[in-house]
C-alpha cells in the first residue's frame, strides 16, 4: 500500500465540527461551548470542513494536532416528547439512540435551567425569513 499524503486538523476545528456537525449545535451555541465569539467558530468550522473535504476527495490522512486539551465534564440534557423523561448526558458522547425510558427515538435536547429547547420554538418553522410560518400566514391568512 502505499504512503498517503497528510492534511494537518487542528484541535479547536475537529471541536467546531464535533459540534456544529455532530452534535447539531448552531453556531452560537457551539460558539459558547468553546468559549470563543460566533465570528471566530465560524471561521475555524468553515477551515476545518475545508480541511476533511480535500483529505476525503483527495484521498489524504487527517493528522489531528494542537495544543494542551481540556475535556468538557458538562452534561446535556434531553426531553423524550413521547413519554417526557428527562435524561441527562455528557458531552462528546454522540446524539443519544433513543429515550432510556421508553426507547422513543422522538426526543430533544433542552436548557436545564429553562427547560426550553435549544434549536427555535420547536413549531416546526424556520425563523429566517421566508419559513414556513410566513408560507402559512400567506396561504391561510392566519
Amino acid at each position: 500500500m502505499q504512503r498517503l499524503g497528510v492534511v494537518t486538523l487542528s484541535l479547536d476545528g475537529m471541536e467546531a465540527i464535533r459540534l456544529a456537525d455532530l452534535e447539531g449545535m448552531t453556531h452560537e451555541q457551539a460558539a459558547e461551548q468553546m468559549g470563543i465569539s460566533r465570528a471566530t467558530f465560524g471561521r475555524v468550522v468553515e477551515r476545518a470542513r475545508r480541511t476533511v473535504a480535500q483529505a476525503l476527495v483527495e484521498g489524504l490522512a487527517i493528522k489531528i494536532e494542537g495544543g494542551a486539551v481540556e475535556m468538557a465534564t458538562d452534561q446535556r440534557e434531553f426531553q423524550c416528547l413521547s413519554c417526557e423523561h428527562r435524561w441527562s448526558e455528557p458531552f462528546g458522547g454522540g446524539r443519544p439512540r433513543g429515550c432510556p425510558q421508553c426507547g422513543s427515538r422522538q426526543f430533544t435536547r433542552v436548557d436545564g435551567s429553562q427547560g426550553r429547547c435549544h434549536r427555535g420554538q420547536g413549531r416546526g418553522g424556520s425563523r429566517r425569513r421566508g419559513g414556513r410560518g410566513q408560507e402559512r400566514q400567506r396561504i391561510t391568512g392566519e
